[in-house]
């Protein structure tokens, strides 16, 4: 059955600059004129869409080799987003009712070229999955840090997207000693006893580096870094001969309202000399790394959904009304995984 798309639609816009950290303050829901599909474009219904910390630095504009475009002044938002189908252009591949997902999420409906949206099969058990960002973890374990069985694993911010996924996918990989850091008690407390974390730290309750050698007191084999500043810093420190570093993100430097209007800066002191010594290597990684290792986890992903060797924690927040508010309770941490803007 076709359905008939609106002539208009609601987005989020980014309304007013911010000066540091972008708030509910600085978006606002906006109506717009919804076109019909030309020749090579949907629209599509949106049903989920991912909040995620990068829309900081893409607000902010002035990060270099980002590889999405800036949300400039009177933009609509963007970002993963899952939905159906509901009017086709001439001589469209897809048809009303597919479920796809794209790149133009943070509104109700979207007009999409085709050639942007990815047709989803039943290789996941739940749409929403697709929204994950365990890829990154994923290449990240696989093809950076290689983890091998036996290996002691350490993963910084491991309450967010991607840690909350890395530290079972370790577990998954063979690692047997899996630590992880967060920002607060109460999510350290659901790694340990939800996602198979053997420990986690709190940064701030007592030096890191104590807290480190209490929590490895073997050192690390492998690093997935989601945080730097004073967590790759410690890591470092904790590191064994030939410890292999994988930075995945830098959310010291993103989510600090000091770090200038973008957060696209995230110092650390690291001591090269202990680099050098113990043949430490450390990789950054990006979405533009992922290349087969997409495809691999997605196939593994949902074997290990279906056999229950994995979970997949998700905080939804119902209706493009609360999705400024989703972005401001990602920056301060509220949430345990992958944040997730549900439109019924």
């Amino acid at each position: 059955m076709t359905l008939q798309p609106p002539l208009t639609t609601r987005q989020i816009h980014l309304v007013t600059e911010p000066d540091g950290l972008p708030g509910p303050e600085h978006l606002a829901v906006v109506e717009t004129p919804l076109p019909a599909p030309r020749e090579g474009q949907v629209v599509v219904r949106n049903r989920h869409f991912l909040v995620f910390p990068g829309l900081r630095t893409l607000i902010g504009g002035q990060a270099e080799a980002v590889p999405l475009p800036p949300v400039r002044l009177g933009d609509a938002l963007f970002g993963p987003a899952v939905g159906d189908v509901v009017a086709v252009g001439p001589d469209s591949r897809l048809r009303p009712g597919d479920t796809v997902t794209h790149l133009l999420g943070w509104r109700e409906h979207a007009l999409v070229n085709e050639t942007d949206c990815l047709p989803l099969g039943d290789v996941l058990p739940d749409p929403v999955a697709f929204l994950s960002s365990g890829a990154a973890a994923y290449a990240a374990l696989t093809r950076l840090a290689a983890v091998r069985p036996g290996d002691t694993v350490l993963v910084t911010g491991a309450a967010g997207a991607v840690g909350s996924l890395a530290g079972q996918v370790a577990r998954l990989l063979g690692a047997t000693r899996v630590v992880g850091t967060t920002r607060s008690a109460r999510k350290a407390d659901r790694l340990t006893a939800e996602l198979g974390y053997d420990a986690v730290i709190v940064p701030g309750t007592a030096p890191l580096a104590e807290q480190l050698a209490d929590a490895v007191p073997e050192g690390i084999d492998v690093l997935l870094d989601t945080v730097g500043g004073e967590q790759l810093t410690a890591a470092v420190g904790a590191a064994r001969r030939g410890a292999r570093f994988a930075l995945v993100g830098a959310l010291s430097g993103q989510l600090s309202p000091e770090r200038g209007r973008d957060g696209s800066t995230s110092p650390a002191e690291i001591d090269t000399f202990r680099i050098i010594t113990l043949g430490l290597s450390l990789r950054g990684f990006s979405s533009a790394d992922l290349g087969d290792a997409a495809e691999e986890w997605t196939k593994r992903f949902g074997e290990w959904l279906r056999s229950g060797d994995i979970v997949f924690p998700t905080a939804r927040i119902t209706g493009i009304d609360r999705a400024p508010q989703a972005l401001q309770e990602l920056f301060e941490g509220r949430h345990l995984g992958t944040v997730v803007v549900d439109l019924p």
